[in-house]
C-alpha cells in the first residue's frame, strides 16, 4: 500500500511535468511557427527608401547609377542641355509626349523632361512591353534601331523605344512610358536622391 502511494504521487508528479514541459514545447513552437510569418529584414528593407549620393560618381554625359528598390532596378542619370533640348522635338513621335498615364508618371514629374531637375533622370529601369531592361544609349547620332535617334533607351528584346525622359515612341510593343518612381532630392544634401518618397511626402 505505501508502494502503491508513492507511485501514485510519482505518477502525479511526472504528469504535471510533461504536462507543463509539453506546453511549453507547444508554446515555442507556436511562437517559431509564427514568427515565420513575420516578414524578414531582407524583405522589410525591400520596400524602405533607398537614399543614394550621386556625387559618388562622376554624372557625366552618357554615366548612370543603378540603384535596387522593391526589388526594381533604377536608373539615375545625367542629361546634357544638348540632349534636354532634343526633347521637345520628338513629341509628335512618341504615344504618349505629355506623360498623361498617371500610373507611369506622378504630378511631380508631369513635365517635358518627367524629373524634378531636368538635367537629372530618374527612372524604373523596367520595358513596360514585358519587363525586359533596355539598353542605355545617350549619344544623339543615328542608331541601327533608328536613323534620328537623339538619345534614350532602347529594348533590343523587342525593339521598343524611349527617349531620354522614357517617353515611348509611337507603334513599339510598349504600351507606356517608363515609370518614374517617388523620390525627391534632399533638402541639406542636394546630391542626395531618396527613392520611394515623393517631395509631398518628405519630411
Amino acid at each position: 500500500m505505501a508502494n502503491e502511494g508513492v507511485n501514485n504521487g510519482r505518477r502525479r508528479f511526472l504528469t504535471a511535468t510533461t504536462a507543463v514541459v509539453g506546453a511549453a514545447g507547444a508554446a515555442a513552437g507556436g511562437y517559431a511557427f509564427l514568427s515565420t510569418w513575420k516578414p524578414s529584414a531582407r524583405a522589410q528593407s525591400a520596400g524602405a527608401p533607398v537614399e543614394v549620393d550621386i556625387s559618388k560618381l562622376d554624372l557625366e554625359p552618357g554615366a548612370r547609377m543603378i540603384v535596387q528598390w522593391r526589388g526594381k532596378p533604377v536608373w539615375i542619370f545625367k542629361r546634357t542641355g544638348e540632349q534636354l533640348g532634343a526633347l521637345p522635338t520628338l513629341d509628335d513621335r512618341l504615344a504618349d509626349p505629355k506623360s498623361d498615364n498617371v500610373d507611369q508618371t506622378p504630378a511631380f514629374a508631369k513635365n517635358e523632361t518627367r524629373a524634378i531637375k531636368p538635367e537629372i533622370g530618374v527612372l524604373v529601369g523596367i520595358c513596360t512591353h514585358l519587363g525586359c531592361s533596355p539598353l542605355f544609349v545617350p549619344e544623339l547620332q543615328p542608331q541601327p534601331f533608328d536613323s534620328d535617334w537623339k538619345g534614350g533607351f532602347y529594348c533590343p528584346c523587342h525593339n521598343s523605344r524611349f527617349d531620354l525622359a522614357g517617353r515611348v515612341f509611337s507603334g513599339m510593343p510598349a504600351p507606356s512610358n517608363l515609370e518614374v518612381p517617388p523620390y525627391h532630392f534632399d533638402k541639406a544634401n542636394a546630391n542626395r536622391v531618396v527613392v520611394g518618397i515623393a517631395p509631398e511626402e518628405a519630411a
